[in-house]
């Protein structure tokens, strides 16, 4: 028969089995065992029907009380037991600061540029200053300037990203050479490196790339000076006396202007390639002109090369893109 004393009892017998509990999922199994809607303390709320008035009232509180007791007792040991779980975690996880690295491996330079530090290293000790501009233009500073007019077929030869109110991604380093020489006057030393877009993307060809021109203008500049300039150049970033070659071509900016050409081993005993590098020529008058520079008195050369393809060619790469893939095996292999 149920009473207060048997109420008691269980209740002595529940808190001795919850301190004794040693992990969370036998507390959780003790609690529905106790006090879940078919549990044992649960269950002796029904027997209140039978019982007079006055053996239920004391009933009633004994079985509540019960309850309350067990519930804080249940939270109190799920407590102590998630903290010792922490406890533990914490120790099998814990971190000795004082130890030393374990080597992470470092960053470097993109090869692109290493190569174009390399082009400015060069050219800088050649004398020639280190000019910039801005990528975004205008038609008057990336065309009409250089000699390209209104609806010249030489145009075709960019394919332009243009903006809806008629400006542009620069085609080329070129308009930071018009800045320089309306601002300067002659003469001028200078090279303009920086990144150029084309609507263009294969094997050799990316939307964005990173070009390297230069300017020299004076009083008594020759072809024979640019060439003599361009071998300097070629041998120094190859490290390597390299033939090189002019054939006639056609720039609007420059006349005469010419396709440069270095012959390339390819090694495993194939034929020695020709394989263009730059583009060049002698400054056209209409361009010193446009600057406000007495093309009469003073001539010019004018030179530009793909970063990307003298990359190519320095590191043995055969897909342009993969400069841009961001492969870290692949560029691990340039630090």
């Amino acid at each position: 028969m149920v009473s207060v004393e048997s109420v008691k009892q269980i209740l002595e017998q529940a808190l001795a089995e919850v301190a004794a509990c040693s992990d969370l999922p036998a507390l959780e199994d003790m609690r529905v065992r106790y006090l879940g809607k078919k549990g044992e303390i649960t269950a002796l709320l029904k027997s209140l029907g039978g019982m007079e008035a006055g053996q239920r009232k004391a009933y009633g509180q004994a079985v509540n009380q019960a309850k309350t007791e067990l519930a804080d007792a249940l939270t109190v040991r799920r407590q102590a037991l998630e903290k010792t779980a922490l406890d533990a975690r914490l120790a099998a996880e814990r971190i000795d600061v004082t130890l030393p690295g374990r080597g992470q491996g470092l960053g470097g330079l993109h090869p692109v540029t290493h190569s174009m530090q390399r082009v400015i290293n060069i050219f800088s000790k050649l004398g020639y200053d280190v000019a910039t501009g801005p990528e975004v233009e205008d038609d008057y500073y990336n065309f009409e300037a250089l000699n390209f007019p209104p609806h010249h077929p030489a145009r075709a030869m960019h394919d332009t990203f243009y903006f809806g109110d008629g400006r542009l991604l620069r085609t080329h380093t070129s308009p930071v050479q018009i800045r320089v020489m309306q601002d300067q006057g002659a003469p001028v030393r200078i090279i303009a490196p920086g990144k150029v877009f084309r609507s263009d993307y294969d094997q050799t060809h990316t939307p964005m790339f990173h070009q390297v021109e230069g300017l020299l203008v004076g009083e008594t500049v020759t072809m024979a000076d640019l060439k003599g300039t361009l071998q300097e150049f070629v041998n120094a970033f190859f490290e390597a006396a390299l033939e090189m070659r002019f054939r006639p071509s056609y720039f609007p900016f420059t006349e005469p202007s010419a396709e440069v050409d270095i012959g390339w081993d390819r090694g495993g005993g194939q034929d020695r390639d020709w394989l263009e590098i730059l583009g060049c020529g002698m400054v056209h008058p209409n361009v010193l002109q446009a600057c406000g520079i007495d093309s009469e008195k003073y001539i010019g050369y004018a030179f530009g090369m793909g970063v990307e393809r003298l990359a190519l060619l320095r590191y043995g790469v055969s897909d342009l893109r993969q400069f841009f893939e961001n492969d870290v095996r692949f560029l691990r292999q340039f630090h």
